[in-house]
């Protein structure tokens, strides 16, 4: 697991260029993940949602525009950078028809009640949690029965596509990185993490184990990423 510490003074130092480097390392696909997790959001309808690991807010801002149920939408962090940058965001985006509030907080004790959210979102930050299974537990306690997890996160990808995805991962992306952001160590850092995290059968058995009684895994990009949709019992 990831040190804490750590993980807050790698983000910090990429705050102001994380969007960017997204971007062109993803090929713009980030921005069809959350798409696609927007989509599997709304079909459950939820009225008060939580985003955590909320980072600059493009998950905020991307089910805000596509969860049409969506009353208040809250994104929580613990780097202060990455929230400054979210809060910057929020007002140029000219959405009124949501209430949108970005807190920084800790996913191992969130400040919220027990059963106080219909849904959550966590968007590439689960595997940068010290401690992966009180945060899942946490998530599970402050979600209403039958509330619905849903963790959009890279995963371990098909076979063939094993080779390929190593190499970019290992040798491309700190390159890239630390030309757009000036600091390569923190995406190595990032890249290592993706490498030792678990397979979609494995975090399953991690998000069962916390509580839920329903996991499912949908793979997508040759298994690059997969979203992770979780629900408690009604």
């Amino acid at each position: 697991m990831p040190e804490a510490q750590a993980v807050n003074r790698f983000f910090s130092s990429i705050a102001n260029r994380y969007d960017l480097a997204n971007r062109v390392m993803s090929g713009g696909m980030d921005i069809l993940w959350r798409r696609r997790l927007a989509r599997m959001v709304a079909s459950e309808s939820p009225h008060d949602i939580l985003d955590l690991a909320t980072g600059s807010g493009d998950v905020v801002f991307t089910l805000a525009r596509r969860v049409p149920t969506a009353k208040t939408i809250q994104g929580m962090d613990f780097c202060v950078p990455m929230l400054d940058e979210a809060r910057s965001k929020l007002k140029k985006t000219g959405i009124h028809h949501v209430q949108i509030s970005f807190e920084q907080a800790d996913c191992h004790q969130l400040p919220l009640p027990d059963a106080s959210v219909d849904a959550i979102t966590i968007a590439f930050g689960l595997r940068n949690l010290e401690d992966r299974a009180q945060g899942l537990r946490e998530m599970a306690r402050v979600l209403r029965p039958g509330g619905c997890l849903f963790v959009l996160e890279f995963t371990q990808p098909y076979k063939w596509m094993r080779p390929f995805y190593y190499f970019y991962l290992s040798k491309i992306i700190p390159v890239v990185s630390g030309w757009i952001t000036g600091d390569r160590e923190a995406y190595r850092y990032l890249s290592d993490s993706v490498s030792a995290f678990p397979d979609r059968n494995q975090l399953s058995n991690e998000i069962r184990n916390a509580g839920f009684s329903t996991v499912s895994a949908t793979p997508l990009t040759a298994s690059i990423v997969a979203i992770h949709r979780a629900q408690l019992s009604s």
